[in-house]
């Protein structure tokens, strides 16, 4: 077994996590992917970023929507590299949808994987890292985790909830030197920013220029998508000595949105 750390990133065969996951492992990390894709293409950036950084990366497709995977997800990492040290949660989905018109299996499923599978992880994290006098939990949040927009009750009720969760569990980690913080993105160019345009256009009759403008960019005062390596840059500053105090904390990165 190797003497480095390990982590665990969900949601990360592609967008923040994929971020996230890459940034860890080029700090020296082994590192656990998790994700949807086309199997061919996970291996094919599994295998890339594991001779880029010189460090294990393996990859677990462990449905998340279901409590008992993703306690066998966390369980598989740690028997693969004999520790865990770093959880990062930031597996999710999104629909747009006025509430009267929201159906009730996707309101499920947001909250399944946006806020249920965090807690089943770190539940079945929780008690090494505690045993190990040593954790880092890290929850990818949102701006919609402090501030609401119209047509997303489910993500912003998940994402508002996974808020309290991080605060619930930096307290209980606290003299374990278990850390548990979560970060805040406004809006990240991703597939999954992508991928609600068409519905956002839709809801709002708008085109995908003005959604891109006027819904999206509006609240984010700097006019400038998140990048990435930004979320990924807080999220390994976060792993470092230097974080070692900050707790509880829901960290935004979201170019001036929730000053407002």
């Amino acid at each position: 077994m190797s003497d480095s750390k390990a982590a665990l990133v969900t949601g990360s065969t592609s967008g923040i996590g994929l971020g996230i996951a890459t940034a860890l492992a080029k700090a020296g990390m082994n590192v656990t992917l998790n994700g949807l894709g086309d199997a061919a293409e996970i291996e094919k950036t599994r295998a890339a970023l594991e001779r880029e950084a010189g460090v294990t990366v393996r990859y677990d497709g462990a449905n998340l929507m279901q409590a008992e995977a993703c306690a066998g997800l966390v369980e598989a990492a740690v028997g693969a590299f004999g520790r865990l040290d770093v959880l990062v949660n930031n597996a999710g989905i999104q629909f747009v949808s006025p509430i009267e018109d929201f159906p009730v299996e996707k309101y499920n499923a947001i909250i399944a994987l946006n806020l249920s599978s965090a807690f089943h992880t770190i539940s079945a994290a929780m008690r090494g890292m505690k045993e190990r006098k040593y954790g880092r939990i890290i929850n990818i949040a949102s701006a919609h985790g402090h501030v609401a927009s119209p047509f997303k009750s489910a993500y912003v009720a998940a994402k508002h909830g996974i808020i309290g969760l991080t605060k619930t569990v930096a307290l209980e980690g606290a003299t374990f030197n278990v850390r548990c913080n979560a970060i805040s993105p406004g809006y990240v160019l991703t597939s999954l920013v992508e991928g609600q345009i068409p519905d956002t256009m839709k809801a709002r009759g708008m085109t995908r220029e003005q959604v891109i403008n006027d819904v999206l960019l509006a609240a984010q005062p700097t006019k400038e998508f998140v990048k990435v390596e930004q979320v990924a840059g807080l999220a390994l500053f976060l792993t470092t000595p230097a974080a070692d105090e900050i707790n509880g904390a829901a960290l935004n990165i979201d170019g001036g949105w929730t000053a407002q």
